[in-house]
């Protein structure tokens, strides 16, 4: 689902807002997340899941083509775990894999 897709449906259940609005709640919350994230907090919606920051240290790395080495500087990358509600749900009447 694209953010265009969850503003679309959100309008369409929601009729006593107008769309525009709706896409301004949208975009809010994803400001928020984004510029907390930045911040260096953790961000947590119970049943859904967390926003976390993770730090990757600077390391070598390697060109695949050419194999020669690289340096990778260090990074902050997004990470998002899922809540165990929403486990429950995405496996919900799936067979387990063997």
């Amino acid at each position: 689902m694209t953010k265009s897709e969850l503003i679309a449906e959100l309008a369409a259940a929601n009729p006593h807002f107008l769309a525009g609005d709706v896409e301004k709640i949208v975009n809010t919350i994803f400001d928020e997340i984004a510029a907390a994230l930045a911040a260096g907090a953790r961000v947590e919606l119970r049943g859904f899941g967390a926003f976390t920051v993770k730090h990757r240290h600077a390391r070598t790395g390697r060109n695949p083509r050419t194999g020669a080495a690289v340096a990778v500087d260090a990074k902050a990358v997004p990470f998002f775990k899922a809540g165990k509600e929403l486990r429950e749900r995405v496996n919900q009447g799936q067979a387990p894999a063997a």
